[in-house]
C-alpha cells in the first residue's frame, strides 16, 4: 500500500513539474538562438495558473526578444544605407587584410582598377601589376600623396589616403583614391580669379600714387620749382620698381619658355645648385649624365629647397636625392617639417595657392606650381608625399632619354 502511494506521489509530481520543464527547455532553446544571432524565436504568453514569477519571466523574455529584433532591424537598415553610400561614392575604396588580400572594394575601385570586375579576394600586388606604375607605387607606399597618371590622351590627378585599422581584431589597411582633376580645374579657375583681384589691387595701389606724383611734378615744373622734382622722380621710380618686382614673379610663371634639353654633368650641376642654397645630398648621383634644361630644373629645385627650409624643420634635415632607372629620373627634395594635411596636399600644386602669409612679397604660391609646370614641360610630373616620421618629400620625375 505504501509503495503504491509513493508511486502516485511521484506521478503527480512529474505531472505538476512537466509545464515547468517545458518552459525551461523553451527558454534554453531561445537563449541558444540568441547566441547564434537568431532573434525570431518567441515564447507563448503565460497561461493562467502559472506562478507569478514564471509569468513575469516570460513577459521579460518576450520584451527582450522584441527589443533585440527591433535593434537587429535598425542595424540591418543602417548597414544597408552605409553600404549603399559606400558603393556609390565617387571615392574608390579598398580594404586589405593582413595578408595583402582585398577584403572589400566599392564600385569606384572596381571601375578604376579592374574595369568593373569583382576583385574581392585578389591579392593587392596582383591587382596592381596591371595598374599604371605611378598609381601602383603610390598605393604600395603606405603614404598619403598626390600623383599624376596618364590616362588615354589626358593626365589625371589622384589623391591617395591610407589608414590602418583593426577589424575583428586583425590589422587591415584602408585605401582611398580620389580623382582630383575636375576639382583641381575648378580650384585653378578660382585661383586665377583670386590672383586677378590681387594684381588689380596692387596695380591700383601703385598707379594711383604714380599718377598723383606725375601731376605734382608737372605742376612743380610749370612753377619753376625744379629743386623739388628730384624727390618726385625718386618716389615715382620707387613705386615703379616695386610694381616691376611684383609683376616679374607672375611673369616668370606665365611666360615659362619651352625647355631646351641638353646633356647635364652631375658634378657641375650640383655644384652650381649648392652655390645658391643649402642641402644635404643623399647617396650619390647617377652614373649616366642627365638630359634636361639645366636652368629650368635648377629653378624648380631652388623653389623646392626654399620651401623645404621654410617648412619649419631642422635646416640640416633638408636633403636632395637622385635616383634613375630605365624610365625615370627622380630628383627628390625632403624635409623634416610637419608635412601637409590632406586639404593642403590636395591643393598644393595649384597656382597661387599658399598657406604662408602674403607679406613682404612672400607666399605667392608659385613655387610648387612653377616646379609642376617645369616638370610637365619636360614630359614628366611632380609628386608629393608625407614622410614616415614627419616631413614632406617632393619629387620631380623626368623621363630618361
Amino acid at each position: 500500500m505504501l509503495g503504491g502511494a509513493a508511486l502516485l506521489l511521484i506521478w503527480l509530481s512529474s505531472q505538476m513539474l512537466a509545464p515547468l520543464k517545458r518552459l525551461l527547455r523553451a527558454l534554453e532553446g531561445s537563449v541558444l538562438s540568441y547566441r547564434d544571432g537568431d532573434f525570431s524565436m518567441s515564447l507563448a504568453a503565460p497561461s493562467r495558473g502559472q506562478p507569478s514569477e514564471l509569468a513575469d519571466l516570460l513577459r521579460l523574455h518576450s520584451d527582450l526578444g522584441l527589443a533585440l529584433r527591433e535593434q537587429r532591424q535598425q542595424l540591418a537598415q543602417r548597414e544597408l544605407l552605409l553600404d549603399t553610400v559606400v558603393q556609390n561614392t565617387p571615392v574608390a575604396m579598398l580594404l586589405c587584410d593582413p595578408l595583402g588580400g582585398i577584403s572589400y572594394a566599392n564600385i569606384a575601385a572596381r571601375q578604376l582598377l579592374a574595369q568593373g570586375r569583382s576583385i574581392a579576394g585578389i591579392a593587392l600586388s596582383e591587382l596592381l601589376a596591371n595598374t599604371p606604375q605611378a598609381l601602383a607605387l603610390a598605393l604600395q607606399s603606405q603614404q598619403d600623396q598626390l600623383v599624376s597618371v596618364q590616362e588615354m590622351d589626358q593626365e589625371e590627378q589622384f589623391h591617395i589616403s591610407q589608414r590602418s585599422l583593426l577589424l575583428h581584431g586583425q590589422p587591415h589597411r584602408l585605401l582611398l583614391i580620389r580623382r582630383m582633376t575636375r576639382e583641381l580645374s575648378r580650384q585653378e579657375v578660382a585661383s586665377w580669379k583670386r590672383v586677378i583681384r590681387v594684381m588689380s589691387h596692387e596695380l591700383n595701389n601703385s598707379l594711383a600714387p604714380i599718377s598723383s606724383l606725375a601731376h605734382s611734378g608737372a605742376e612743380l615744373a610749370r612753377r619753376g620749382q625744379i629743386e623739388r622734382l628730384e624727390a618726385v622722380f625718386k618716389s615715382i621710380g620707387g613705386r615703379a620698381a616695386h610694381l616691376h618686382q611684383f609683376l616679374s614673379g607672375y611673369a616668370r610663371f606665365a611666360k615659362l619658355p619651352l625647355p631646351q634639353p641638353a646633356t647635364v654633368l652631375w658634378p657641375e650641376f650640383l655644384a652650381g645648385l649648392s652655390a645658391h642654397c643649402k642641402f644635404d645630398l643623399q647617396g650619390v648621383w647617377p652614373d649616366q649624365a642627365g638630359y634636361f634644361d639645366a636652368g629650368q630644373i635648377e629653378q624648380a629645385l631652388l623653389n623646392l629647397i626654399k620651401n623645404a627650409h621654410e617648412a619649419g624643420g631642422p635646416a640640416d634635415a633638408v636633403c636632395l636625392s637622385l635616383k634613375q632607372d630605365a624610365q625615370w629620373l627622380a630628383l627628390t627634395v625632403a624635409d623634416r617639417g610637419p608635412g601637409m594635411s590632406e586639404t593642403v596636399l590636395a591643393q598644393a600644386l595649384l597656382p597661387f595657392y599658399s598657406t604662408k602669409r602674403q607679406t613682404d612679397g612672400g607666399g605667392t604660391g608659385l613655387g610648387l606650381a612653377l616646379a609642376r609646370e617645369i616638370a610637365e614641360a619636360h614630359g614628366g610630373r611632380i609628386t608629393l608625399a608625407n614622410r614616415a616620421g614627419g616631413g614632406l618629400a617632393v619629387s620631380l620625375l623626368l623621363p630618361c632619354r
